[in-house]
């Protein structure tokens, strides 16, 4: 067992008493004591949040697999409870901390301020109190100095109520989220028109979560949003929605989706291919090899296989760049040219996807697109003799072994 406190140096002097007071107590109990200094605290933004990320970071760090203890009691669960049915609407609110999140457990989640600070005297253990526990200017101390004692004076059971509220509800939600994860399937997305068939309550549950599982947090108010999403399908194609928390929803094809917004990527750069040889494209590597018609094992390649005829081409290597506005290629079997923003449409390509995609060039004109096409120009025929094979492995997948070498 380890004991682990973070000197956040906010309170001066009484920061380091509440250092001192944790190595006390822990060579006292016999238990290892890590103390550290957080890194200096943010202008601006939630402080008692980036706190808590900070600790919990260092949690993490202290031990990649140990469950992780923390000390919030049932005072501290009405007092969550009440400030996040301020803050914002939804079921959430009401459900509070759960008892064991991940690694994250509360042991002490039954058990009331008062009651912990009865078996420390009993005991004779001291504790240290947070001076700024006691100021308004934190949400928390508000609640717990001005709400909660109002909620007293209605009923003398108020917080008592409100926990066990909490207990039902939670035991409830756990149903709930049984009958999301039927209408799901297991998926990350699922098709509005499917979406607009299930109970207004059910749907708005499930985008709660496609949300909620792609942020990684809470997207507050996204489940009121549940016609905005619906109407996306009317556009047609690919549309999107920015729904808060840093994330989208997508709209494709008649399918939603959420994902979180990262910075966008750079378009790489072009790069020349040889063959045989092999380049890295973006999060793509891309392999050629030279082989002999009719003497290509293609079991277990592993990504995308393209097959041109060597003979067609030209006689550098080839290029593989980004796709460009106004790209247009001879799709084998289509009889005549298309812009590759058609064929990605066609192809249902994401256009978050479609900037990252390698596009392979001979001689200057398109030759294949991993997903998407071969060009007419480069079909194998029936007098092929020998087959330039380019296998394009994105990133996270396998690359298989090349065919045999033409001598």
């Amino acid at each position: 067992m380890t004991a682990l406190h973070v000197n956040y140096g906010l309170r001066a002097q009484e920061s380091d008493g509440d250092e001192r007071h944790v190595r006390e107590v822990c060579e006292f109990l016999g238990v290892r004591c890590v103390c550290v200094a957080a890194p200096p605290a943010p202008v601006r933004g939630n402080l008692q949040a980036w706190a808590r990320d900070v600790r919990y970071a260092r949690a993490l760090e202290l031990s990649p697999s140990a469950l992780i203890a923390t000390g919030h009691t049932a005072s501290d669960q009405a007092e969550t409870v009440l400030y996040r049915l301020a803050a914002s609407p939804g079921r959430r609110a009401l459900l509070g901390m759960a008892p064991r999140e991940g690694r994250l457990v509360r042991p002490l989640l039954r058990l009331t301020r008062e009651q912990t600070a009865a078996h420390c005297v009993d005991r004779g253990l001291r504790w240290r109190d947070d001076s700024t526990n006691d100021s308004s200017r934190f949400a928390r101390g508000r609640v717990r100095h001005g709400v909660l004692p109002a909620l007293r004076a209605v009923h003398p059971a108020a917080e008592q109520n409100l926990l066990r509220s909490v207990e039902i509800l939670q035991a409830e939600s756990a149903v709930l989220d049984g009958v999301v994860e039927v209408a799901l399937a297991g998926r990350r997305r699922i098709a509005l028109t499917r979406l607009e068939e299930l109970p207004a309550a059910l749907a708005r549950l499930v985008v709660i979560r496609l949300a909620e599982d792609a942020a990684g947090e809470p997207v507050a108010g996204v489940g009121g949003r549940l016609a905005e999403l619906v109407a996306l399908a009317g556009r047609g194609g690919s549309a999107s929605l920015d729904v808060g928390a840093g994330t989208r929803a997508v709209v494709e094809y008649g399918v939603l989706r959420f994902t979180r917004e990262a910075p966008v990527a750079a378009v790489p750069g072009a790069e020349s291919l040889s063959v045989p040889g092999t380049v890295a494209f973006g999060s793509w590597s891309l392999r050629a090899t030279l082989e002999r018609a009719g003497a290509t094992a293609l079991a277990d390649a592993g990504g995308e296989v393209g097959l041109l005829d060597a003979d067609r081409m030209g006689s550098g290597p080839l290029t593989v760049r980004a796709w460009r506005a106004g790209d247009r290629m001879r799709p084998l079997g289509l009889g005549g040219s298309k812009t590759l923003a058609d064929l990605f449409t066609d192809r249902r390509i994401p256009r978050a996807q479609r900037s990252s995609l390698p596009i392979v060039l001979s001689a200057g004109e398109i030759a294949w697109i991993p997903r998407v096409a071969t060009a007419e120009p480069f079909r194998v025929r029936a007098d092929t003799r020998r087959l330039a094979v380019l296998r394009a492995v994105p990133a996270g997948a396998g690359a298989g072994e090349p065919g045999p070498p033409l001598h």
